[in-house]
């Protein structure tokens, strides 16, 4: 990390609430439904799709799943009414992981038979590696009721191509998004050399393919955008099984470049009052984004 993004991030809480969520425009949808209605919108007519994040952290206690439920419920609900092409990501810490897994599980249920009403689909997103071990168990289980399921898989942990492999056999058509992960992991668990990450993560997409899946290629690293174009001539693969994805405000040259060759393009799209604390969070797990939001302080918001 550079002494410059670590001052960023110490310095980050002097700078004033309303400025940085004047900034934050760029990467968070804004606090209200209707904000996120018209982002999705927005993306949707430049021929791109949206998963639709509500904001929040890790709860303490289990009541306080309820908020977040309901909310994701009205997001489906949305989704329906607004004829927007958008799914949902949920942070299963959100929905109670870590206090009953019971609870969480069927808190995801909940969302899960309201999505297949709707013919709609709910992304359950990875966290820290901590929670990696529930989190595929919580996939594999709602896969023997549900099939509009799918889980995030991280490039940099090493024990990723093992669980593609274990869960291939567990799951039929497996769905996930790979990333290359962004939680600060000890060198035991996490590759932590960048060009062993962006390799291992060619090397995971093709084994995913190989196996069947349907994979959400999650990425702004354009030599990985290429990697993967690679794996799919290679293999022959038609565009229905694969996805790009990126996240709101990063890269949109690339994204419209990657649309524009016909290829399908999902937008990771977070809103809702809590923006403030996942700003400060994301920079707290991973500074070297302190220095990329310092730069858009100085560039007009993506519209």
């Amino acid at each position: 990390m550079s002494i410059f993004n670590k001052l960023i991030v110490t310095f980050l809480p002097l700078v004033p609430k309303p400025l940085v969520g004047y900034f934050s425009r760029r990467y968070i949808a804004g606090s209200r439904l209707i904000d996120v209605i018209e982002e999705v919108k927005r993306l949707n007519g430049l021929g791109m799709c949206a998963t639709i994040d509500v904001l929040g952290e890790s709860i303490n206690k289990l009541e306080e799943a309820e908020t977040p439920v309901n909310q994701y419920l009205e997001v489906l609900e949305t989704i329906e009414k607004e004829n927007l092409e958008a799914n949902i990501s949920v942070k299963p810490t959100q929905l109670g992981l870590m206090l009953d897994y019971d609870a969480c599980l069927s808190n995801h249920t909940r969302l899960l038979e309201s999505a297949a009403l709707r013919g709609n689909f709910v992304r359950i997103d990875i966290e820290d590696a901590a929670t990696t071990d529930a989190t595929l168990k919580l996939y594999a289980d709602l896969r023997k009721k549900f099939d509009n399921v799918g889980v995030a898989l991280q490039a940099y942990l090493r024990r990723t191509l093992n669980d593609i492999r274990e869960l291939s056999e567990k799951v039929d058509n497996l769905n996930f998004r790979l990333c290359k992960g962004i939680y600060i992991e000890p060198r035991k668990i996490a590759w932590k050399d960048r060009r062993i990450i962006q390799l291992n993560f060619e090397l995971l997409l093709e084994e995913a393919f190989k196996r069947g899946a349907y994979v959400g290629i999650a990425t702004h690293d354009e030599l990985l955008v290429w990697a993967a174009l690679k794996v799919i001539h290679k293999l022959n693969l038609p565009k229905t099984r694969y996805e790009f994805q990126m996240l709101l405000g990063v890269q949109p040259e690339l994204r419209k470049i990657i649309v524009e060759a016909g290829h399908k393009l999902r937008v990771y799209v977070p809103f809702g009052e809590q923006w403030y604390a996942y700003s400060t969070r994301r920079l707290r797990e991973n500074p070297q984004i302190a220095g990329h939001i310092f730069k858009a302080l100085f560039t007009p918001p993506e519209r």
